[in-house]
């Protein structure tokens, strides 16, 4: 059973990178309003939202479940896959 604070983290950090990236929505919009989102700042924001997810699938390789791992992965490609364009 996945962990739900790990999966709250997981998708925290994939959302502040999805809002530095232009999808604003209403779970995200706190980001805009503390100043994360600017031009000037978007794109390192976005960028260190996958170093962290990128250093957490690192240090927990092997010691998560299924569904936390896929979750991770698929948050990692998502995001690299839109940096890259």
């Amino acid at each position: 059973m996945p962990n739900p604070e790990f999966v709250g983290l997981v998708h925290m950090l994939q959302a502040t990178a999805e809002a530095a990236l232009g999808d604003l929505n209403a779970a995200t919009s706190s980001a805009a309003r503390d100043g994360l989102l600017a031009d000037d700042r978007a794109r390192q924001t976005a960028d260190r939202s996958l170093k962290l997810l990128t250093m957490l699938a690192e240090k927990t390789r092997g010691n998560l479940d299924f569904t936390e791992a896929d979750l991770l992965t698929g948050a990692i490609g998502s995001l690299r896959a839109r940096l890259d364009n």
